[in-house]
């Protein structure tokens, strides 16, 4: 099909306007881009080249991390009736630091930005100028309100202790962000000299911005690690995120890990795995995956088109994500219990907490047996995780694994030694 000449003067428009909003394409100074201190722009400029990527991250949880209710209403997921919200308080006020009538409960112009859409959300109110965490928490999953630190939510502002992984481009000098959320610019590092460059200026263009997955593994995995962790900072003891960390820079520079061996007993088990949520690089760490250096877009991805598998963003549903790397070779030892190829209910069992008990799964890849428990009860195992097992006796549910994932003993005619049956020279 031939083109009208009309035709060709709207399509080579629309190309120069395309063009255009990727970088101009007259003749620019990119020392001079380049001299400029990099700053964040935000995912919306990015959009205008990466529109696939995009869509793909506005599918994402990253993209609804932290959301602007002032000016998207709809980002609340439940409604904030203080009555309501009192008598759930009620329910639990055995377990409160605050009675439940005098807790503070924001009203609906109070709240600037919601944080999180699926386990629970959390609400973001402003005093002094700083934003703090309200003490109201609304569980999805289980539809019921809950408390957060209700007598000390005020004494904490946000940016210190989240701001770095909640949104994007934070600065602690100014109390400000570019960007709610977690963006483009949180894995791939500020972009303004990316954006300003033309696109002739293919190798300079390039340069200016962080591809995680151009990166060897183990730098790339670090990335995931700045956020999917809890610690503190080694900049600034006060902020609990890696401040001045960027992508492909050393994580431990800027940030250490919290541990069982250092006195964290809150949010790590004895044997370190992890209780608390967003821990996912510290089980990662102990597990024979980091090892081997499978890493977490291994079986998670960053970037896709439609719907999920799950809900946690993995490539493939449940046991089937392990099984598209490990074969089942035998049904021997513990593999013989349970025929089903649950992998991830033995290996990954729920003990970590995001909203309500056990909604998170441990990402050490480890089985946890009755004997740990029997150790110490104050850790879990992968038996008691499942609600068949729930109530189980300890004792007697060892005993009956160690019965049934013994090797059976070997039937049949025993074969004679076979240096009898050699010729004789």
């Amino acid at each position: 099909m031939k083109c009208s000449g009309w035709g060709k003067v709207v399509l080579l428009g629309a190309a120069l306007a395309f063009l255009g909003a990727c970088g101009s394409g007259e003749k620019v100074n990119l020392k001079k881009i380049t001299a400029q201190p990099k700053t964040y722009i935000g995912s919306e400029k990015c959009k205008m080249c990466h529109l696939e990527h995009y869509d793909s991250w506005k599918s994402t949880l990253h993209s609804r991390m932290l959301q602007d209710v002032t000016k998207n209403v709809d980002a609340f997921v439940t409604e904030i009736d203080p009555a309501v919200i009192r008598a759930d308080f009620e329910k639990i006020a055995k377990d409160l630091k605050v009675p439940p009538d005098k807790i503070y409960i924001p009203k609906v112009e109070e709240i600037k930005y919601t944080i999180g859409t699926q386990w629970k959300q959390r609400y973001l109110v402003e005093k002094g100028g700083m934003l703090y965490i309200s003490p109201i928490q609304y569980n999805i999953d289980t539809g019921r309100w809950v408390n957060y630190n209700e007598a000390t939510w005020d004494k904490h502002p946000w940016i210190k202790g989240c701001g770095g992984c909640h949104a994007t481009g934070v600065d602690l000098k100014t109390n400000s962000f570019s960007e709610p959320g977690t963006g483009c610019e949180a894995c791939h590092g500020p972009g303004s000299h990316h954006y300003a460059l033309p696109k002739t200026a293919v190798f300079e263009k390039r340069m200016t911005i962080v591809n995680p997955s151009k990166l060897p593994s183990g730098i790339a995995v670090q990335i995931c690690g700045s956020c999917h962790n809890r610690g503190k900072s080694t900049k600034d003891k006060t902020v609990e995120w890696p401040l001045g960390y960027q992508p492909g820079k050393a994580l431990e520079t800027y940030f250490r890990s919290t541990s069982f061996a250092a006195g964290d007993t809150k949010m790590l088990y004895a044997n370190e795995f992890s209780k608390g949520h967003h821990q996912q690089y510290i089980d990662w760490r102990q597990s024979k995956h980091h090892t081997e250096g499978v890493n977490c877009t291994s079986c998670h991805y960053v970037h896709q088109l439609g719907v999920p598998p799950t809900r946690s963003q993995t490539k493939e549903s449940g046991s089937k994500q392990c099984l598209s790397c490990h074969q089942t070779v035998n049904n021997n030892l513990g593999h013989s219990i349970h025929s089903f190829a649950n992998c991830v209910g033995c290996h990954m069992p729920r003990i970590a907490k995001s909203a309500e008990s056990g909604d998170l799964h441990s990402h050490v890849f480890v089985t946890l047996l009755p004997r740990d428990t029997l150790k110490d009860p104050k850790i879990p195992n992968s038996c008691q995780t499942c609600h068949k097992h729930k109530d189980a006796d300890l004792a007697a549910l060892q005993k009956q694994f160690d019965a049934m994932s013994q090797l059976p003993k070997p039937q049949g005619k025993v074969i004679e030694n076979i240096e009898r049956f050699q010729v004789k020279k």
